[in-house]
């Protein structure tokens, strides 16, 4: 396995988890970009404030967990690719109103571009409207 895949899923597993960047700056260069074509986060440009975001996300649904479907490497663009359902139920406060019960289960996917041995930029695909709508959120 390249380092640059190690990086990745060491990155990936941090992230879904919910440990912010404290723990992701690791793998990533400080200035690090994030860029998704979704209304949720319209307004995030950094990882650093993605994986914030991501931590956050924990709070109305305490159980979210990601079930990986794909994992890759393209060695000659310097990316790799997650694709994963993010799980959960939205128990906790957060969210804009009270607990909904409501379930999720997203698609989504990370692409993870790589200067030398740390992530540069990463773009999550995913569709926010209908998860927002799973939430009762929307």
């Amino acid at each position: 396995m390249s380092a640059n895949l190690d990086q990745a899923r060491e990155f990936f597993e941090a992230c879904e988890t919910g440990a912010g960047w404290e723990k992701c700056q690791a793998y990533c260069l400080p200035q690090a970009t994030f860029s998704s074509q979704t209304g949720a986060l319209a307004d995030i440009a950094t990882l650093q404030d993605y994986c914030e975001w991501m931590k956050n996300l924990l709070t109305p649904i305490p159980d979210g967990h990601y079930e990986l479907k794909f994992f890759a490497e393209d060695e000659e663009r310097q990316c790799v690719t997650a694709c994963a359902v993010f799980h959960g139920t939205q128990t906790g406060p957060g969210g804009p109103g009270e607990p909904t019960g409501n379930v999720i289960a997203a698609d989504y996917a990370y692409v993870m571009q790589f200067e030398g041995p740390q992530i540069r930029h990463m773009t999550k695909i995913w569709n926010d409207t209908i998860s927002l709508q799973q939430l009762g959120w929307a």
